[in-house]
């Protein structure tokens, strides 16, 4: 659900469309709420964006487009927008406008860090764009689209945004490039396809129970409960299908077998969503998406339509929970608020979901028991794990945040993420079997439990804007536990302490808990 809006008029044209959508609603991404917060939401937000131009930078040249409310099983609501300017779109205009079941505002995030004031008269040429886009990548297979718009973030500027797909070296790549369409300078790019990687164990006891399609003599590996979910061989894109409803040999080279696993998965991923976080599907509108088995390389990656599935050095599919959880993790980054977040943050993402869904699908100690380690089960390159939550420096990244950690190498760049998500759910000496963990102040932290360290990152994500970063991440996962429990601090103070453990410092925005 999506409709602009000028300024002016945002009070009275949202609160009359919405309570016609929100008539007879049942349900709406992230959860399940009656019509009448989303109305009072909607409400609410309307008012504050209408009262409130300074508080979202606006311009009398803006208007604003407000998507579905995300109301969740907490009464928290969540109404995002994104902007134009002139008519154009505005990337990173975007702001999400946080009430309580009431429509009271609790809190505001917003991308752009200040009012847009630009010609929308380019002197670069669309054609003269997608050649200098082009240009970015090793080879180009096609110009999947290529249009004006206003950047804001940082100081905002009129852009060509071209995404150009094909190769980046040997390496897959959906590239969005902004070109300054007065100078002709590339001066971003957004690459859509995340890699991630993991093992390939078999998930068990075997026979693993599976949600399949179709029906004798015909049966597929498609999810008939969960719309989107299939599994397809990477080659010829097809769903694999068989004359009966038994997959797989057990044999980690076999592309049924990889497709038994990641489909095990995926479920389990897609329950623990709707369990623990109350939210409906990968895209939180009860989709999904597909996976494909058989890529030759060892990597996995989401590319924003699909997950894609290669192998380790014996030849193995790395159908493992925690790198599908992770691919499907990044998934769900693209379809919250903000969209696909960026570098450190966006694998970070990728490593909780993969974490989450471990802890849930809580396999015997004989399979892929729960733990935080990244691709445990299997050496894909021969040297073990390739990252450690609990204490990333073991891998050779960061355990402490520090300015150069935005800049490092994308999966090094989630260390100290990843650290803190652990110290949130574990603290630093756990009592259930896991490992102490290194604190960079020397400080004691008590953990949540990974069930409410996820559901407050998963909240913190629903604030989401683009150009997400560690220190935005610090302040949105405050004012997450600060809604979650009202009047209570004890999961406010932990986060905080948590962020503290790893160096990420206090910022401006964060607020005080009582």
């Amino acid at each position: 659900m999506k409709r602009i809006l000028a300024l002016a008029a945002i009070v009275l044209l949202i609160t009359a469309t919405e309570t016609t959508v929100a008539r007879g609603a049942t349900a709406a991404p992230g959860g399940v709420a009656t019509a009448a917060p989303r109305t009072m939401a909607v409400a609410g937000a309307a008012a504050f964006v209408a009262g409130h131009p300074a508080g979202v930078h606006a311009s009398s040249n803006d208007a604003f487009v407000q998507h579905a409310v995300i109301s969740t099983r907490e009464g928290v609501q969540y109404v995002a927008y994104d902007r134009t300017y002139k008519g154009l779109p505005v990337v990173g205009g975007d702001f999400v406008v946080v009430t309580d079941a009431q429509g009271k505002v609790l809190t505001v995030a917003v991308a752009q860090d200040q009012v847009i004031d630009v010609t929308i008269t380019p002197k670069l040429t669309k054609a003269q764009a997608a050649a200098i886009a082009s240009r970015q990548l090793t080879a180009v297979t096609q110009v999947e689209s290529n249009r004006l718009v206003v950047r804001a973030l940082g100081a905002p500027r009129l852009a060509y945004d071209t995404l150009v797909a094909g190769t980046r070296g040997k390496s897959t790549s959906r590239l969005h490039v902004f070109t300054d369409a007065q100078t002709g300078t590339v001066f971003a790019t957004d690459d859509l396809v995340k890699d991630g990687t993991g093992n390939a164990a078999i998930n068990g006891p075997n026979p693993v129970n599976l949600r399949t399609g179709g029906s004798a003599p015909v049966f597929s590996m498609s999810d008939p409960t969960r719309p989107g979910i299939s599994c397809r061989n990477f080659s010829t894109k097809a769903v694999l299908v068989g004359t009966d409803d038994v997959w797989g040999n057990g044999n980690g080279a076999n592309i049924e077998t990889g497709c038994v696993d990641a489909l095990f998965d995926i479920q389990r991923e897609w329950s623990m969503l709707k369990s623990w976080l109350g939210r409906d599907g990968f895209d939180g509108a009860g989709r999904g998406f597909p996976v494909k088995v058989g890529l030759n390389d060892l990597n996995a990656f989401w590319n924003g339509s699909s997950v894609s599935i290669g192998h380790n050095q014996a030849g193995h599919w790395i159908s493992a929970l925690d790198v599908v959880g992770h691919e499907y993790g990044h998934s769900i980054d693209t379809n919250t608020p903000g969209g696909q977040s960026g570098n450190g943050v966006s694998e970070a993402t990728g490593d909780i979901f993969g974490a989450l869904t471990e802890w849930f699908a809580n396999e015997p100690a004989a399979f892929d028991p729960p733990d935080f380690k990244v691709g445990e089960e299997v050496n894909l390159v021969g040297k073990g794990p390739i990252r450690f939550m609990y204490h990333p420096s073991l891998a050779g990244d960061p355990n402490c945040y520090s300015p150069a950690v935005p800049n490092m190498e994308t999966h090094s760049a989630a260390g100290p993420f990843n650290h803190w998500f652990y110290l949130t759910a574990m603290g630093n000496h756990p009592t259930n079997g896991q490992p102490s963990s290194p604190t960079c102040n020397g400080s004691n932290v008590t953990g949540l439990g990974i069930q409410t360290a996820g559901k407050i990152f998963y909240h913190a994500m629903l604030t989401k804007t683009s150009g997400m970063t560690y220190l935005k991440y610090r302040t949105a996962t405050l004012n997450a536990a600060k809604h979650l429990t009202p009047g209570n601090c004890t999961d406010f103070k932990t986060v905080k302490a948590a962020w503290n453990a790893v160096s990420v410092p206090a910022q401006a925005a964060d607020p005080a808990c009582p």
